[in-house]
């Protein structure tokens, strides 16, 4: 979970005012004191958070609810207002064809993140490239032809160049027909006049659309006078943190980042290519509040469904099929979304927040439910009503696994199909969503409204 001490410290004070009888100066006063020491513990500047709960007090002591709404409702939209609010406003990221410069310092996890940022472009169906222009450090060459090769993304790089300028001239011409050009530029301990020309060169040579500096969550508030130099020497137009998972110094950077009017872009919350988010305040604040974030994971979930195979799926379950075919397809589908835990942050679960133990218990069922159905044949997968207690038999022996667990995926199986059924059987979404595969114009967005 991003920032998860925050989002709980964040949650609880929500809990406290969503269970107040009634809302007067001694409950504001309380709650801002719980806000102040929550954000002061990740890190954010105390002038700033000061600031936000000046705020916070004033409008909920002056401000009348909207018509509709309790005092409880408007004291916490007045909190999760004014928190989006220290973020900033939220840059769009375009996906066209574009050129892209990555600068920051050493250990920043720059390079890492250019892979990301590869796949993450590559997700959204253009060609993506990426050239490795750290001369300097013949390790980032490396590392980067080995992400470019695990994403499938080409890398152009040329070992032992000593002119970074010419490699990326170099690398632009190979790459002249790609539509993301991702630049890796090398990094120092600190920013020096050396860095500074180099990075100059390289942006008038490149052009590029994007120049966007890479912070590590870690450094905390120091992360504004790392994007106010950078942003000087050669106008960044944007600010990737990374390592945001988990740390308590996350609050300090994204805050202190945003104090200097330079928008954070994306996120990076994991270890794996995938966990890269762009950056949008209100998603953000909602999450860590713990009110979901069901844009994200839709956005999420396109990247990874294949479009005609969601359709078949569909039309299937409209004809009242559903087998544990579909069941595995389904699973696949959420693996490749993410981590349970990164799923259901993104869930607005009324505050509930389920336990690590739990979502890993849940995650680790998924994968052996995968390696048994591995074991079945197709009849087996297409008519689970045949499955009687010979096949259970023979099935667990070739997973590995306990006839027990045979019989709890099958017990699985019956009660997602049930709960299919009951989804299919209201008939007026059923002639929406079936005169929308007819007609062509099928989407998922209907499950959003």
């Amino acid at each position: 979970m991003v920032l998860e001490s925050l989002g709980s410290s964040l949650r609880n004070t929500l809990r406290k005012i969503a269970n107040a009888t009634h809302i007067d100066r001694k409950m504001i006063d309380e709650v801002c004191r719980d806000i102040q020491r929550a954000l002061i513990m990740a890190d954010v500047n105390i002038k700033m958070v000061k600031d936000l709960t000046d705020r916070i007090k004033e409008r909920a002591l002056t401000e009348k609810p909207k018509p509709g709404h309790t005092s409880i409702e408007h004291v916490i939209q007045i909190v999760y207002q004014e928190l989006v609010e220290i973020l900033g406003e939220t840059k769009e990221i375009a996906t066209k064809k574009q050129r892209i410069m990555m600068v920051g310092l050493y250990g920043q996890g720059k390079t890492t993140t250019a892979g990301k940022l590869a796949l993450y472009f590559k997700r959204k169906g253009l060609k993506s490239a990426l050239i490795a222009a750290d001369v300097h450090r013949p390790a980032a060459m490396d590392q980067l032809a080995q992400l470019g090769e695990k994403i499938g993304v080409p890398v152009y790089l040329e070992r032992g160049a000593k002119d970074a300028v010419q490699v990326v001239k170099n690398g632009l011409k190979e790459f002249s027909n790609m539509e993301v050009i991702i630049i890796d530029t090398a990094g120092r301990h600190s920013l020096e006049d050396d860095l500074i020309n180099e990075m100059k060169e390289i942006a008038e040579v490149a052009k590029p659309d994007e120049k966007f500096l890479v912070l590590d969550a870690s450094v905390g508030q120091q992360a504004g006078q790392q994007a106010r130099a950078f942003h000087e020497a050669v106008n960044i137009t944007g600010v990737i943190i990374t390592k945001l998972d988990g740390t308590a110094k996350g609050g300090g950077a994204l805050s202190a980042v945003q104090a200097t009017k330079a928008p954070v872009v994306f996120i990076g919350v994991g270890e794996h290519m995938e966990d890269l988010e762009k950056f949008n305040p209100p998603r953000f604040i909602s999450r860590l509040l713990g009110m979901g974030d069901i844009e994200t994971l839709l956005e999420k979930a396109t990247e990874v469904v294949d479009e005609k195979e969601a359709q078949k799926s569909f039309e299937s379950l409209f004809y009242g099929k559903f087998t544990l075919k579909d069941m595995a397809k389904q699973m696949e589908s959420m693996r490749k979304i993410g981590p349970l835990s990164k799923i259901f942050e993104m869930l607005p679960l009324g505050g509930m927040r389920l336990s690590k133990a739990h979502l890993d218990l849940t995650e680790e069922k998924m994968k052996r439910f995968k390696v048994i159905m591995d074991s079945m044949t197709e009849e087996e997968l297409t008519k689970p009503e045949i499955i009687k207690h010979s096949r259970v038999e023979r099935i667990a022996k070739g997973a590995g696994a306990d006839p027990s667990e045979v019989r709890e995926l099958l017990a699985h199986y019956k009660r997602t199909k049930k709960m299919v059924k009951g989804i299919t059987s209201n008939r007026k979404l059923r002639r929406q969503m079936m005169k929308e595969m007819k007609d062509g114009s099928f989407n998922l967005d209907m499950f959003t409204k």
